[in-house]
């Protein structure tokens, strides 16, 4: 019999640091070199955040938020046999991008520099940049999952054995807060 496996997106794990400070509510996706479709799909509304180490550099974060690649890349450990799960995402919107004035009314609300933002909108031209809103949720017992090789590559989904459901979970941010950092990134973006 097969284990139930449920999503994960594949993020930097500094970014996950971010989120799971409740520092920012968004991601920003244009899809995995590997990516099935060629392009980013969000294939679930609600998904663990799986780290990665590789791609993630000091200076394509801003000076005030470098901490979070210094810890994280502190923690890592590259042949590790497994992985720590710490958090869980639900989508609450999912934004299309498509031009540099929207993206830089974003910039007070992520962690990346505005080089770095411009260049991931500028990649794959003709397809948007997905900035996720999510609602981020601490898991009271992390899952340490082993790290399987279909695991590898530049693509943003991957399924992860689920294990016992439900986890406890604690919201990184208080529902008043949420709604309000939404609100203002709507009004930032005229929505």
């Amino acid at each position: 019999m097969l284990e139930p496996t449920i999503p994960a997106l594949k993020e930097w794990a500094s970014a996950i640091k971010a989120l799971e400070t409740g520092r920012q509510i968004m991601v920003m996706r244009k899809g995995g070199i590997v990516e099935e479709t060629r392009h980013f799909e969000l294939k679930s509304p609600a998904f663990y955040l799986y780290p990665t180490y590789e791609h993630q550099r000091k200076e394509l974060i801003k000076s005030s938020d470098q901490s979070y690649v210094e810890e994280s890349l502190a923690e890592w450990v590259p042949e590790a046999s497994t992985i720590r799960i710490t958090a869980y995402a639900e989508v609450t919107q999912d934004l299309e991008i498509r031009d540099q004035e929207m993206l830089d009314r974003l910039l007070d609300f992520h962690m990346w520099t505005a080089d770095f933002a411009e260049d991931r909108l500028k990649w794959k031209r003709k397809d948007p940049l997905h900035v996720l809103i999510l609602r981020v949720y601490l898991l009271k017992e992390p899952m340490e999952i082993p790290v399987l090789p279909e695991y590898n590559g530049c693509r943003s989904w991957i399924s992860i054995p689920n294990g016992p459901v439900p986890r406890e979970m604690t919201p990184v941010v208080d529902v008043a807060d949420f709604d309000e950092r939404v609100q203002k990134i709507n009004e930032m973006l005229k929505l």
